[in-house]
């Protein structure tokens, strides 16, 4: 069998003056450890790069794609209309599962809506709402009135103004902690946990790609330098190399052939160390069962758990997010509805004996119409609570304690689930992603160095 014994540019061995083993036990190494070391740094790029689509339209692409299998189509080489071929880091185009699984392995597991709505200081939001609102009552009252019925308000005495005036205000701190601690007892039916996470990170999904790096920023770190393992696979191929036309029947595979394959091997190989090293196993195992005993990630749960908290305190489960997913989110509906029936009894109340006087100036439809104008106002309020950084971020502390005293009470097992459920699905890509750079690399090394 004809050996190519230089590359196609140069003659090592008799530049070096080296037989072609020891040519092969150093440039094999070197290049195998280039492969490794690409395959992960691009690996890692692959998984969080570009957060958004990127790719060019191909002309009849919409035409085929329905026809592809759906594993195919769900590939983030393809846009989501099927009309482009490009690309989309990994995480961001499952933003959609991620986010699915996020909830069902984290968020539910420690606490409901109802759990965390009651970790915030209720009692102080509803003050903060009272005070806020108090200074706003007479030009909200007189906004209402203006808006239902000018003539009319603008021949009510002052007297009976200034009565609603202060009635309104002196019951705006009692409204308010009876209107959020309904709001929390209820928050199960008025917000779909599940759906406004998925809804917010499909619609953020830099929140997402910055979630896992911050979370993991040092097992993929950790996950590029492993790369440095293709160097021993490259010692062990070139010593292979040099027997392997003595071998019977295996002797008769072409050089090329091998070095090709062993190439892809080892691309593939060292993407699946330094994945399975990073996510498996989540609970401590034996060493005969792994080599390093347990997951690089969940040996760092406590301070994952942090990572993953703070996250979700102070960028999801925000108290602006939070309010206006109760007021406008999917069930918005439904907390308007309760916030205008607390309303409604409450100004019955508030009127007291002048109930019959405004009723009487106003008549019964303005007086109804009342009711329902004081809900608007009342929504208008919740702004006011979110623009005041300071208070929204005390408020996001105690999330923050919260979730991460929960997050680091899972099993690292329960832990790692997590985040290895949202990356093993496509795990194979970065697996062919390894194979195809092996090959190039390999291809390169036969070029260069013959076989």
């Amino acid at each position: 069998m004809t050996t190519l014994a230089s590359g196609a540019f140069i003659d090592w061995e008799q530049l070096t003056g080296q037989p072609k083993l020891v040519v092969d036990l150093v440039s094999f190494p070197i290049f195998s450890a280039i492969a490794g070391l690409l395959t992960n740094w691009t690996g890692v790029l692959m998984l969080f790069w570009p957060v958004y689509f990127r790719g060019f339209r191909i002309p009849g692409l919409d035409i085929l794609y329905p026809y592809f299998p759906r594993r195919v189509q769900v590939l983030p080489t393809f846009s989501g209309d099927g009309k482009r071929l490009g690309f989309q880091g990994f995480i961001p185009a499952r933003a959609e599962k991620m986010a699915s699984i996020c909830v069902d392995k984290a968020l539910m597991r420690i606490g409901s809506p109802k759990d965390f709505i009651h970790e915030l200081d209720l009692e102080g939001i509803a003050d903060f709402i009272a005070e806020v609102g108090g200074k706003q009552v007479q030009p909200m009252v007189d906004e209402i009135m203006n808006r239902e019925n000018p003539e009319l308000w603008a021949a009510v005495p002052r007297a009976v103004k200034n009565v609603l005036y202060q009635r309104v205000e002196r019951q705006l701190p009692t409204l308010a902690r009876r209107a959020f601690e309904q709001l929390g007892d209820n928050v199960d039916q008025l917000i779909d946990i599940k759906d406004f996470v998925i809804r917010y990170l499909r619609e953020n999904p830099y929140i997402l790609k910055d979630m896992t790096y911050t979370i993991a920023e040092p097992e993929l770190k950790f996950m590029v330098r492993i790369g440095l393992l293709g160097a021993p696979f490259g010692v062990l191929l070139a010593l292979y190399m040099h027997v392997h036309q003595s071998i019977p029947i295996i002797g008769w595979i072409p050089n090329w052939l091998v070095i090709l394959t062993a190439a892809a091997l080892i691309g593939v190989s060292v993407n699946v160390i330094a994945i399975k090293m990073m996510f498996e196993p989540g609970d401590p195992q034996p060493r005969y069962k792994y080599l390093w005993k347990q997951a690089l990630l969940a040996k760092r749960q406590p301070e994952a758990a942090a990572d993953l908290a703070n996250i979700l305190a102070y960028q999801v489960l925000t108290l602006p997010n939070l309010a206006g997913e109760l007021l406008d989110g999917p069930n918005g509906d439904k907390t308007r509805q309760l916030l205008e029936r607390l309303i409604a009894q409450e100004i019955h109340r508030q009127l007291g004996p002048t109930h019959s006087v405004v009723r009487s100036v106003f008549g019964k439809r303005q007086f109804d119409n009342l009711r329902i104008g004081a809900t608007d106002a009342a929504v208008g309020l919740a702004p006011s609570l979110t623009e005041d950084a300071e208070f929204a971020a005390q408020q996001a502390k105690t999330i923050d304690e919260f979730a991460a005293r929960k997050l680091q009470q899972l099993t690292p097992g329960e832990f790692m689930e997590m985040f290895y459920a949202s990356v093993e699905q496509d795990a194979w890509l970065l697996y062919l992603h390894g194979a195809v750079l092996g090959l190039g690399v390999g291809a390169i090394h036969l070029a260069l160095f013959g076989w």
